[in-house]
């Protein structure tokens, strides 16, 4: 009887665990579409030159496609970050051909 309910914990313990490392990594990836680096928590800077009132942005995170699988194909992205140099690839579903 104890073996079953140990067995049944653990087996409910693995699941929860491979949720959470799943949450873990799609949040990582919405913080780096965003333009945050999740290491060292840089964002896009924004500076004004108050004399041609012209506004210039300084992208934190750049993003490169390295392998596009069509139109109803996974696209994998590389994500860089300028300050730490944080690099991570994640797969994202394709939105058609239209993108």
């Amino acid at each position: 009887m104890y073996t079953i309910f140990s067995i049944l914990i653990f087996f409910l313990i693995a699941i929860f665990s491979i949720l959470l490392y799943f949450k873990s990594k799609k949040s990582r990836q919405d913080d780096l579409d965003n333009g945050i680096c999740p290491s060292c928590g840089a964002t896009t800077k924004t500076f004004t030159d108050p004399v041609t009132n012209t506004t210039f942005k300084v992208e934190s995170i750049k993003k490169k496609v390295l392998k596009n699988h069509g139109c109803s194909g996974v696209t994998e992205f590389e994500y860089n970050c300028n300050n730490c140099g944080l690099k991570e690839v994640h797969n994202s579903i394709a939105q058609g051909c239209s993108r």
